[in-house]
């Protein structure tokens, strides 16, 4: 869960490391920024752990009655679309308010979301708030990081320390978040549980409001202004953007069913145009289009890690309402609840992973490596769930779930805190921003792609699923680990 990624921005003004260590020896406004993300992360992760299950239970158990796929599908495209997002936010942050600004938009969006699905009834009530929660949470995510970055100059040696407090800040919300919304989902009902998720966020929103001010300047600048000659015909593009989607949901293009392949159509469409677009400009040198190159076999595992991966949400939200042994010394513990074994043990391992790399220094493996086994240890944690294939409710104990999720993070911890790095790295100097949106747009599209994945999903063909889908991973990672040297040649220099 802790692939709340970005580029920290350079700044021109940070704040000054011997005027202020006043949050555990960083900048004061560390624990503004800490606090919102911890808060968003708190209503993200909380309704993300409850929506899937409200999709599909019936009226009767305070659902909307979804077939299981139909449900799967929404819940897989509406994370894409959190990572589309993504985009959209940085660039109206580099290109028009600044990322402090597209910030405070950004939570209040994300508040509303949550309210909506709190209290409009029915399918009105997802629709309304899904589309709120995605847009405000893309914009977020793309910028909060971003804004930790002006705290710091980049030589400062608390920098490290500040982005292992924030990223702390990230996975406590998560493990809160569907620990507390479950409670209320399964004791008072759903709505009281996305109730709860908007206030977090009210919350995470009040204290950014009253620290926003001491944030530096940096945090405000707008790095690309756009000219205001062309701010017409963006805005023209915006508004014909909506009126199309609106057409298409009214006349029946968009529906609820085939979401998941319109936004996995969108988010490939995208990806190879960035990749075009790139490869094709005169700004870079030979040595950079090699380096892009090299990034087109990563960018693929990537996806496939992620088409897993995600399914925590969609797949195994399914498993553990269905199969899993949920009792513990006689109360049965919230579906929600397996959502918050994943953030445990990214804090403890993170800090672990961190330091085998550092003690291995240019002995660690390259990122071609890291990716490969990354991705083939992926594949190997679905095929954990084969010993339990077939069995009725219940039948799963909660151990085998919490080793399986063991396993997911530590291949997340191959690949998202990796994929950030490789793709500055790689980067062309002219491109920055638009590697970094690659690898949002890998995590985009395997989240798409998990949601329809997971349409395919029936306990009654686990075995084909989880084998056929742990082999397929297990296959591309062996794949790319015998191609590993070619594709570090063609990262020239970079490891």
């Amino acid at each position: 869960m802790s692939s709340n990624v970005d580029t920290p921005a350079i700044d021109e003004e940070p704040v000054d490391p011997k005027r202020d260590s006043g949050f555990f020896g960083q900048p004061r406004p560390l624990a503004t920024v800490f606090g919102v993300e911890m808060w968003e992360r708190f209503s993200f992760y909380g309704m993300q752990g409850i929506l899937l299950i409200y999709l599909y239970y019936s009226a009767a158990e305070g659902g909307l009655g979804l077939p299981q796929a139909t449900a799967a599908g929404i819940v897989g495209a509406y994370g894409g679309a959190v990572y589309l997002s993504t985009i959209l936010g940085a660039w109206i942050a580099d290109r028009v308010l600044g990322s402090e600004r597209v910030l405070f938009i950004s939570a209040v969006v994300i508040m509303l979301g949550h309210i909506g699905l709190a209290l409009l009834p029915g399918f009105s009530g997802v629709i309304v708030g899904l589309i709120l929660v995605a847009v405000g949470s893309g914009g977020l995510k793309a910028n909060a990081t971003s804004v930790v970055g002006t705290l710091y100059k980049t030589d400062d040696p608390r920098r490290d320390a500040g982005f292992s407090i924030f990223y702390l800040g990230i996975n406590l919300g998560a493990f809160l978040g569907p620990i507390l919304t479950g409670l209320l989902q399964s004791t008072l009902g759903f709505h009281w549980g996305f109730g709860l998720a908007a206030v977090g966020m009210a919350i995470g929103l009040t204290q950014y409001a009253f620290g926003r001010k001491n944030l530096p300047a940096a945090a405000h600048r707008i790095a690309n202004p756009l000219p205001a000659s062309r701010r017409p015909l963006v805005i023209g593009i915006a508004v014909a953007a909506v009126a199309v989607i609106l057409v298409c949901v009214f006349t029946g293009l968009i529906t609820p069913t085939n979401l998941a392949i319109i936004v996995i159509a969108l988010t490939v469409v995208a990806a190879v145009a960035y990749f075009i677009v790139i490869l094709a400009s005169s700004k870079i040198d030979a040595t950079e289009r090699s380096r892009v190159l090299a990034f087109i076999p990563l960018f693929i595992a990537s996806v496939a890690f992620w088409s897993l991966y995600q399914q925590q949400f969609t797949v195994l939200t399914i498993y553990s309402d269905e199969k899993l042994n949920r009792s513990l010394f006689g109360w049965e513990m919230p579906v929600s609840w397996v959502q918050s074994i994943n953030p445990i043990f990214i804090i403890i391992l993170s800090g672990v992973f961190a330091a085998i790399w550092t003690k291995l220094g240019t002995r660690q493996p390259s990122t071609p490596v890291k990716f490969a086994l990354g991705t083939m240890i992926m594949g190997a944690a679905f095929l954990l769930f084969l010993p339990f294939a077939g069995g009725g409710a219940n039948s799963t104990p909660l151990l085998a779930i919490v080793v399986i999720l063991l396993v997911f993070t530590v291949a997340e911890l191959f690949i998202s805190p990796v994929g950030l790095s490789v793709a500055t790295k790689l980067a062309p100097r002219a491109f920055t921003t638009q590697m970094v949106a690659l690898f949002f747009l890998s995590v985009a599209l395997g989240s798409a792609i998990s949601g329809q994945l997971a349409s395919l999903y029936d306990i009654d063909n686990e075995v084909p699923y989880f084998g056929v889908l742990g082999g397929i991973a297990i296959v591309l990672g062996a794949i790319l680990l015998a191609f590993a040297k070619p594709v570090l040649k063609l990262m020239k220099g970079v490891r």
